[in-house]
């Protein structure tokens, strides 16, 4: 399975002494509500507010009308949550990242200077840096069967997983990514694609199907 390393670089001092403690993304997953309590003690108060109760905000975030966000969350500085966004708890958010319209993240990690901005559905997943979802992906997070989902082809013992997708990845519009996809570094995701499984560093897919 591949490594957290592997996908993300991590230069946040606060997202490294969290994540820095699990070896595989799937060991993240079930973790990040209890990630995101401990972050909110070593948040620099002066620079976020707290808009109810396990829901910080970092000051400089553009915040549109009819943003929902469930605790617990953070948001870091310099990002973007527009209009109708929806947080559904369990969510942080790193710097310079944009949450477009009516696009929906739950339980999910996305480390920086990333692009979900329409209509898209993050489910149980992490995100690395400058990732770029283009309208309409989903990233399904549920076997129809609901059944355990494998990753690598790997038992996890989890039922929910979405898609771990690695930095510097761009996902045509109306994409479809799988439960359990894994998406290495410098990939480029045609839109209309169907995917599941894992595709290596600097892959392009253009024409294939699934």
């Amino acid at each position: 399975m591949k490594k957290i390393i592997e996908l993300f670089e991590i230069k946040d001092e606060l997202f490294k002494k969290y994540l820095d403690n699990y070896t595989f993304p799937c060991e993240i997953l079930p973790n990040i509500n209890s990630i995101i309590l401990s972050m909110i003690r070593d948040l620099d108060k002066d620079e976020y507010k707290e808009i109810s109760e396990n829901v910080f905000v970092h000051k400089s975030v553009k915040i549109g009308m009819g943003v929902e966000i469930l605790a617990p969350a953070i948001v870091m500085k310099g990002s973007e949550l527009r209009h109708n966004a929806y947080l559904r708890g369990n969510v942080l958010i790193g710097e310079n990242t944009v949450i477009g319209n009516s696009s929906e993240i739950k339980n999910s990690i996305i480390i920086s200077n990333s692009q979900i901005p329409h209509f898209n559905y993050v489910g149980d997943s992490i995100l690395g840096n400058r990732v770029h979802l283009g309208a309409g992906v989903i990233l399904a997070n549920l076997r129809f069967d609901n059944k355990n989902v494998r990753v690598e082809k790997e038992e996890t013992n989890l039922r929910k997983i979405g898609a771990f997708i690695g930095d510097n990845t761009q996902i045509g519009c109306n994409s479809v990514i799988l439960p359990g996809t894994v998406i290495m570094k410098n990939s480029l995701i045609m839109p209309l694609s169907k995917i599941g499984g894992l595709y290596e560093n600097n892959h392009d897919i253009r024409i294939e199907r699934i």
